[in-house]
């Protein structure tokens, strides 16, 4: 049996959310606040295990008396606040990031993006052919899973994952300053040849798919993967006594990719390498 520490109460804070009056546990941020009354905040660089990086800045609204917009992943609700999420400039700022983002990166798998495009009226290709782009090809250079900075928007979720919030690996790191920053490895070596351990917990927290299973890329490639035919179980992995939970995501009764849910009190979405990739003897037909 799993031991879940209790924490103390914590006193509710109230404010104004888009004229509705809302009540969060103090130290509860605004998008905490807006996901529990219902409504979509657009975000891309927040993680739910994560502490909040601010990279994006897709998620902003408005706070009565600010001059700034306020990024809603990481500030937290304060007592009498007055917060609007869907006002002219909200949904202008947003319009930008999103077309700024979508005309340097291929955003082609990225969860919800091709509707939030739509809801702010964002117009990528009005940047031209001539807007910055890696242009790079994916880099394939071992078994396990796939590097495309065709589709990184530099959110930095990746290298707190591998870095002391997750892993403790600090095998991926930020190179390059400016223009020519991108995620990499020391020496922008193949993967293996750094110091990564393959946990995938990179994957985990990738949101537009620029890290990915190469089981997922290569269906991708040859036009099979379809999630609306998966299905997810998820169970416990028997490698060792941890007890971590896996979701498996089964197409075709076929395992084609390991995830591991983020509320889990053991594991909080993180795993191994041989509970995120070590299910290929369940499929063995041999």
């Amino acid at each position: 049996m799993t031991a879940i520490p209790l924490q103390p109460p914590r006193r509710l804070v109230e404010f104004t959310l888009d004229g509705q009056e809302a009540r969060v546990p103090e130290g509860a941020t605004i998008l905490d606040a807006c996901r529990a009354a219902g409504k979509d905040v657009p975000t891309l660089c927040e993680g739910d295990t994560l502490t909040p990086k601010n990279a994006c800045r897709v998620c902003v609204v408005e706070v009565a008396g600010a001059r700034t917009l306020a990024p809603a992943c990481s500030r937290r609700a304060e007592p009498g606040m007055d917060v609007r999420t869907d006002t002219e400039r909200t949904r202008h700022s947003r319009r930008i990031v999103l077309e700024l983002l979508a005309s340097s990166v291929d955003m082609s798998t990225t969860p919800k993006v091709a509707g939030w495009l739509k809801e702010y009226e964002a117009k990528p290709e009005r940047f031209g052919a001539d807007a910055a782009r890696v242009n790079e090809e994916p880099r394939v250079d071992n078994d396990l899973y796939v590097r495309d900075y065709d589709k990184c928007i530099l959110c930095y979720k990746c290298v707190d994952a591998c870095g002391e919030q997750w892993q403790n690996t600090f095998a991926i790191a930020v190179a390059g300053r400016g223009f020519d920053a991108r995620i990499a490895v020391e020496h922008d070596a193949p993967l293996t040849d750094s110091a990564c351990v393959y946990c995938g917990n990179c994957i985990e927290v990738c949101p537009t798919g620029a890290l990915t299973f190469t089981s997922e890329f290569d269906m991708r490639a040859a036009g099979t993967w379809d999630e609306a035919a998966q299905t997810e179980t998820t169970t416990v992995c028997a490698y060792c006594g941890v007890g971590c939970n896996l979701t498996l995501h089964v197409q075709d009764n076929e395992i084609v990719k390991v995830t591991s849910p983020h509320d889990n009190p053991v594991t909080h979405g993180n795993l191994c390498i041989k509970g995120r990739f070590g299910y290929q003897h369940v499929q063995n037909r041999d």
